[in-house]
Formats: C-alpha cells, structure tokens, sequence
C-alpha cells in the first residue's frame, strides 16, 4: 500500500434530491449531515453549484459553507465546486477568501468548468468553451491569492482592470484549491499547472467506461513538471458512492430502490448520461457494485474496495462518499458512523498502539492470570494472619 499515514474522509455533497419533496427540509438535512459528519471526526465536506435540472438544489455553496460553518467546530468545508465559467474570476477569489477569514482556515475552493449543460445554456456559454474558461479563470483566481500586484486582464467573457484582493488569505500561501477532474484530462492538466489538489469524481466509471486513474495521475505529473510545480498524492481525492450497513445483503436493500432512481431517473433520464449496467432497475445496484463502482456492503467491504482503488491508483489520500439519499435516513446517519468507527481507523493511524497493546497483553495473558492470583492470595493471608493477632 502507498497510502499516506492518515487518509483524509468526507463527503461530496451535490445535493441529491428526488423531486417531490420539500426542498427546505432537504436542504436542512443536508447542514445536519454536515453537523453529524463533525461530531464523527470526518475531515471535511465538498459542497456543489448547480442551478438546474431540479435534484442539486444548492446554488450557492458559499452561503451554504457560511451558514455550516457556525455550526460545527473541525470539519473542513470546500466548494465542491465553484463552477468558474460563470463568475468573474476576482469575485471567486474574494468569496474564498472571506470564508477563509471567518472560518479561520477551514474554507476550501474546489473549482470546476460546470456539470451541467442546462447550467451553461441558461447562462448562454457554449459547452465546449467551459473547459478553456475553467483554465483561463483559474489562472487568474491563484494569481489573486498569491501576488498583490494590481492584475489587468482582457478576456472575451471578463474584464480585470488593476484588480487586487485588498483582503489578503488568512490561510498562507493560500486556502487549499483542488481541481474537479472527471473523464477528460482537462481536469488533471489544469491541477498540474497550479500543483493544486484534485478531486477524481469518474472513478465509478465514465461513458468511455473504467477510468484509467495511473494514466490521469502521469497527465497532472507530467503537466506539473512542464510548468515547475509538483503534484503531491496525499492531496488527491477519490470520490465514489458508498453505503454500509451490518450485513451486505441489508445494505443493498436500504439502497435498491434509491440508487436505480439515482442513476436512472436523474443521471440518464435527465442528464443523458447512459447508464454503465444493462439493468433492470432492480438488479441496478448489484451490477454496479460487481463491477466495483459502487461500494455497497459491509465495512470490511469498504475497507476492501479503498485497498483495491490504492492499488489501481498507485496511492492517493483522501475518500469522500458521494452523498446520497438512497437509504431511509437513519440507515443514512448509521453507514457514515459505521464508516467513521471502523474503515476511518485502518488509514488513519488510530488503531496501532491499541492492538499492539492488547497484543502484549494477550502474550502475557498466563503470566498475568498468576501474579494476579498470588497477590489475591496474599492479601487473604495477610488478613488471616492479622486477624489471628488480633485473637
């Protein structure tokens, strides 16, 4: 395993909500799942921008990030991501860094060109300019954050005339800025410009089917040595579905039905993205965890799929769940705390002093047993014997 001493854990929180339901309850859910996330030590939340198509009903994960923020204490909270080719660049930067400030270090900006092309048609930008946008912004965002000197910078979709951040980051150099990479290499060639971290959100498989996670990793090394900057592992995340329960086969019950409606009814249906199993709806579940897309079963299962994803990878430091509504919510809370008190654990270094405690322990098991006796049995004597003085 090429894993870091401590992996990172969190979320990626789209959000994903059926339609039909109370859109402010959802919402509600969503910051109580963050607060719960906090209680149980996860390390940070990836919060999305979207403004269409109805189920990812955040549209602004800055206020979203604001508003957590006051109600929890350690959970680090990253836009998951800010979709560049619709702001202004120094509007993204000052935004990140004021959250910066009043989170004292815990904001992340995740950046990405957009998800969805309804977003982007609503917004009258052609879908095969995000990309460059994305580049082109991204540029200017870390330009902002790093150097003072006032920018002029002349686009065909922005203007920047003398442009400077009078806020400076609280964090230094900056927050942390992670890249969303998802089939195409755009993604990884933009992370290895900056040296930024990445967030690999294909790694369940993409329309030209598995994702090829060592080749995606070679294209942001090799950008990252053409422009000076190096890429470090422990800042890649993988981002995949996942759902536990106590037994597999209780696991892919809570889900069956929500997870065909998330792929079906929202990904193809409504998104047009095809699905990657034949089906039938109800078999959805089972064929995507057989190809290990999703990880559906028990915490040993998660354990499992993370070591096969190390390996696959070549090593990376951090796993966030993508945030679901599959299961009824109390088996939602309950796989997160399975999640936190026995995958967590195993990579992140928590457990080695304990067992190899236990194991001492163990070893000496008989020798304990008789020092424990014979001092039970002094005692008794000694008592005896006082109490023939006494007589």
């Amino acid at each position: 395993m090429v894993l870091p001493a401590r992996m990172r854990f969190g979320i990626f929180l789209a959000p994903f909500h059926v339609i039909g339901e109370n859109p402010t309850l959802a919402i509600d859910r969503d910051l109580e799942l963050v607060q719960w996330l906090d209680t149980l030590g996860y390390d940070e939340a990836w919060i999305g921008e979207h403004h269409s198509a109805g189920w990812e009903t955040i549209a602004s994960p800055e206020l979203f990030i604001a508003t957590v923020a006051e109600r929890t204490r350690h959970i680090k909270l990253g836009t998951g991501v800010t979709s560049l080719p619709y702001h202004n660049p120094l509007m993204v930067a000052n935004r990140t860094v004021l959250l910066d400030h009043l989170t004292r270090g815990r904001a992340m900006l995740g950046v990405g060109p957009g998800a969805l092309v309804t977003d982007a048609l609503m917004l009258g930008i052609e879908p095969a300019r995000q990309r460059p946008m994305m580049e082109e912004a991204l540029d200017v965002v870390v330009r902002l954050m790093t150097d003072p000197t006032p920018l002029t910078h002349i686009s065909d979709w922005f203007e920047l005339h003398d442009a400077t951040l009078q806020l400076r980051p609280y964090t230094q150099p900056h927050p942390t800025i992670a890249v969303a990479s998802m089939e195409s290499p755009a993604g990884m060639v933009a992370a290895g410009k900056h040296g930024a971290a990445v967030l690999s959100l294909s790694v369940a498989g993409g329309v030209r089917g598995p994702v090829d996670l060592r080749g995606q990793w070679w294209i942001a090394e090799e950008t990252a040595a053409r422009f000076g900057k190096a890429m470090r592992r422990e800042e890649w995340r993988l981002v995949a579905p996942i759902h536990l329960a106590e037994t597999r086969a209780e696991a892919l019950n809570d889900a069956r039905e929500g997870a065909a409606r998330h792929l079906l009814d929202y990904f193809e249906q409504t998104n047009g993205r095809p699905s990657p199993v034949p089906g039938p709806r109800e078999q959805v579940i089972d064929q995507m965890v057989d190809s290990g897309r999703w990880i559906v079963g028990t915490p040993d299962d998660c354990i499992e799929a993370i070591e096969r994803f190390d390996e696959v990878s070549g090593g990376f430091g951090g796993l966030l769940a993508l945030a679901h509504e599959w299961a009824p919510r109390d088996k939602i809370l309950k796989s997160y705390e399975l999640l936190a008190r026995y995958v967590m654990p195993r990579f992140q270094g928590s457990l080695g002093g304990l067992e190899a405690s236990s194991a001492r322990a163990q070893a000496q098991v008989e020798q304990i047993r008789q020092v424990r006796n014979d001092a039970l049995e002094q005692a008794h004597q000694a008592y005896e014997r006082a109490g023939a003085s006494r007589a």
